[in-house]
Formats: structure tokens, C-alpha cells, sequence
């Protein structure tokens, strides 16, 4: 894909698109943001709220659009749709989103687009699966937030437990991003130690083997407790959605525990998945294969046939 514009559209100026478009202002990642909602007021608002801090940042030029925009988009971010509330899982929601996406996508598709989608939407998996098939793109070019966000929470619990940065904490969440996710314990690492080495050179930490049970779990059910403290989730998602914007305009080649589509990786295909892979410029340049251990493979496996049975119920 031909370097262009850097422009990025935003269909969704949600609490988690608003987010994201302030998190792309703060880096200076783009040239060109245009913001797309079915409200347009808030999607004026927004881009006039944002025009307003242009003197502190990076410039960039911003403005509310519509779908002939998206004709030079690099990117086109999907974070538009109905959202998790109280006691709903995300594949509760995937009946009334897929029916959003479906006019979503067909429209951007009718603009000439032909850059990468970026799906950020719940339940994520499936509605990127959904926009692969209603694009008709390749599947490297259409690219979930997969488990990103688990994955960060997750580093994030390890480093404050363990005393370290977590930015020196390397360990994936990888399936669904949802109640079927599961940690790679089995090559979780400390600056390259695998965390029973970590422990065994820090003797002053003591964690009960319970305990990472518990970490996960406070992982995997952090949206839960968030949604209840203060009804959504979205500046960690905004951050982890900046973070694939930045690796693909900028070719970093960064690896990112996305929702991909693996064909035979793992022994999965026709799916889309967290699982980490290498994003650049022309999207998914790679799925890498972990070897993960027979309990790893089984709990994937059964997250990977829960979304297949949540894809079977899209309309496409």
C-alpha cells in the first residue's frame, strides 16, 4: 500500500472515539483526522473541541465528514455501535452490531476506500470477522483491537506486583477478547526471565501459585468492575488503538496481540482471533506461533469454537 496522506477517519465520536481522537492529537500521529458520526453535532463539536488545542500539539488538520472522505483514508476506525452495559457480555451485543456494521462498512466501501480497517467495536472478534466479509478486503488490511487491552492489563498487574516497570513485563492474553481468553503462562517473562526464574533471584517476592489465578481473573473481568464504577471502558482502549495507528503509518513492525485471521497458524483459519502478530504499513505482515503448552492449545481452541459459533449467527 502506497504511502498517502496520512489520513486517519473515525466513524464513532463515542466516549471511546473521542478518546482515541485525543489521543492521536496528544502523539501527533496524523495529518488529517476527520470524524464521522450519525450525530452530527457531536461529531462537529468534537472536531471543533479538538481544533481548539492545535496551538500545543503537532498540527494536524481535523474536521466532521461523511463517507466520501474515506476514499483517501489510510485508515478507517471503527468504533461505533452499541455498547457493554451492566452484567452483558460482550457477545451479547454482536445481533445489534453486526447490523450496524453491515451499513457502516458498505458505505466506506462505496467512498473507493482502500486502505485498512481498524475494529475496535464489541464483541470485537466477530465484528472484525464481519467486516472482512462485508469489505471483501484482504485479511491482512482488516485488523481487530483483539486483546491488545487484556494484554496491557495484564503487564500492567504483573509489573505492580512483581515491582517491575511494566514495560519490562512481556506476557500476551490471546483469544477471544472476551470470557474465553486465556494467558500464556507458559512464556510469560521478566526482562527475559520466565517468571519462576524472576521469583527465584527475587526471594523478598512471594506469590502463592492462587495468586496469578487471581491476576488473571482480574484481567479477564476488569471490563465488568469498570463498566460498574463508572459505566464504560475507554481511555485504555483509546491508548492501545493510537498504539496500532502509529505501527501501521509508521511501518514500525510492532508486535501486537491483535484480532487476526490465521490460516492454519495454531490449526485455526477461517476465524478471526487475538493472537500476537506483526503490523506495519500494509497491515498484518505475520502471525507468530508461540509453542504453547497442551493446556494453552486446549483452552484456545475452545475460545477459537465459541467465536465461530458467535460468527455462524452474522447475516452475511
Amino acid at each position: 500500500m502506497t504511502k498517502k496522506g496520512d489520513r486517519v477517519v473515525l466513524i464513532g465520536s463515542g466516549a471511546v472515539g473521542a478518546s482515541y481522537a485525543f489521543a492521536l492529537l496528544n502523539r501527533g500521529l496524523v495529518k488529517e483526522l476527520v470524524i464521522i458520526d450519525k450525530n452530527t453535532d457531536k461529531a462537529k463539536g468534537d472536531a471543533l473541541d479538538l481544533n481548539h488545542g492545535l496551538p500545543f500539539v503537532s498540527p494536524i488538520t481535523i474536521w466532521d465528514g461523511d463517507y466520501s472522505d474515506c476514499k483517501d483514508a489510510d485508515i478507517v476506525v471503527i468504533t461505533a455501535g452499541a455498547s457493554q452495559g451492566p452484567g452483558e457480555t460482550r457477545l451479547d451485543l454482536l445481533g445489534k452490531n453486526s447490523k450496524i456494521f453491515r451499513g457502516i462498512v458498505e458505505d466506506v466501501m462505496t467512498s473507493g476506500f482502500n486502505g485498512i480497517f481498524l475494529i475496535a467495536t464489541n464483541p470485537v472478534d466477530a465484528l472484525t470477522y464481519a467486516t472482512w466479509k462485508f469489505s471483501g478486503l484482504p485479511a491482512e488490511r482488516v485488523i481487530g483491537s483483539g486483546t491488545i487491552l487484556d494484554t496491557a492489563r495484564l503487564r500492567f498487574l504483573l509489573g505492580q506486583r512483581l515491582n517491575v516497570d511494566t514495560r519490562n513485563v512481556h506476557a500476551y492474553i490471546i483469544g477471544e477478547h472476551g470470557d474465553t481468553e486465556l494467558p500464556v503462562w507458559s512464556h510469560a517473562n521478566i526482562g527475559g526471565l520466565r517468571i519462576p526464574e524472576y521469583l527465584a533471584t527475587h526471594q523478598d517476592i512471594t506469590i502463592e501459585p492462587a495468586e496469578f489465578d487471581q491476576i488473571f481473573a482480574n484481567v479477564r473481568d476488569a471490563a465488568y468492575q469498570i463498566i460498574k464504577l463508572k459505566g464504560a471502558t475507554y481511555y485504555g482502549i483509546a491508548l492501545g488503538l493510537a498504539k496500532l495507528t502509529k505501527s501501521i503509518l509508521r511501518d514500525e513492525r510492532s508486535i501486537l496481540t491483535v484480532s487476526a485471521r490465521p490460516q492454519g497458524e495454531y490449526d485455526l483459519e477461517d476465524i478471526y482471533i487475538g493472537l500476537p502478530a506483526v503490523v506495519g504499513r500494509s497491515g498484518i505482515k505475520e502471525i507468530l506461533y508461540i509453542d504453547l503448552n497442551e493446556e494453552e492449545k486446549k483452552q484456545l481452541h475452545h475460545s477459537a469454537s465459541v467465536l465461530r459459533k458467535a460468527n455462524q449467527s452474522i447475516m452475511l
